[in-house]
């Protein structure tokens, strides 16, 4: 190997370097704006927050009325609204797993395809659960 083909073979290495470097500093500064904004939600809200409590303060709020029983009491949630809930999981937690497939769909190799088919068969096996269940149903 001559000088010159050592030399470029080094540019070629130091180009593609300072190219992934560029790509993680973008990631690292959205990180830590991410991270400054959680800082500082923090320290506001312990700076202009209340500081001293009392006992109507630390009485539970439920929407302007007074609150009616306490812990234990006999009153009871139906589970349906916990399934709700968890489908609403379910199916948002899909669509955050779709975003980056969709964003990187032209570089995918076509069995990528074939993978969020599966994922999206098996999501909808679980709706076709939840219809038969009539989870959805509120009467």
């Amino acid at each position: 190997m001559d000088g010159q083909t050592a030399r470029s073979t080094r540019k070629q290495g130091a180009r593609w370097k300072r190219s992934i470097v560029i790509e993680y500093l973008n990631f690292v500064i959205m990180l830590l704006v991410a991270v400054g904004i959680g800082v500082l939600a923090v320290i506001v809200s312990a700076i202009l927050g209340p500081k001293k409590s009392s006992r109507a303060k630390l009485m539970p709020y439920e929407s302007g009325n007074d609150p009616e029983g306490g812990v234990g009491t006999s009153q009871r949630f139906p589970v349906h609204f916990y399934l709700v809930a968890m489908l609403f999981i379910v199916f948002d937690i899909e669509t955050a797993f779709f975003y980056p497939l969709a964003v990187a769909y032209q570089k995918l190799v076509p069995f990528a395809f074939f993978e969020a088919l599966t994922f999206v068969l098996l999501l909808l096996v679980g709706y076709v659960y939840v219809l038969k269940k009539r989870v959805l149903e509120w009467a």
